[in-house]
């Protein structure tokens, strides 16, 4: 039993939440909530099979609601890119 135990204690699922926030949107639009988004790196997806980037967004105040991206390191740099190119075109320094 022992030998079982320290087996499950091992490989036990694991999430490491790296930053959250709410997006810039005004807390009085009545039409629109802000936007809550999590990122984590997990490795509790069995589907997935390997570590993930965890991006999880969701209307302020309904917790668990929203939607959760998990994305291996090819896509999570993907959607990197496409951020910083979207800063660019604002005019801003992706970099900063």
């Amino acid at each position: 039993m022992l030998r079982w135990l320290s087996r499950v204690w091992l490989t036990a699922p694991v999430k490491k939440s790296i930053d959250f926030a709410f997006d810039d949107h005004p807390e009085d639009d009545e039409e629109r909530p802000r936007v809550a988004w999590a990122v984590a790196i997990l490795d509790d997806c069995d589907e997935c099979g390997d570590l993930r980037i965890e991006l999880t967004m969701e209307d302020e105040g309904r917790s668990g609601t929203g939607l959760s991206g998990h994305f291996a390191p090819a896509k999570a740099r993907r959607l990197r890119t496409a951020l910083a190119a979207a800063l660019r075109d604002l005019g801003e320094d992706p970099g900063s």
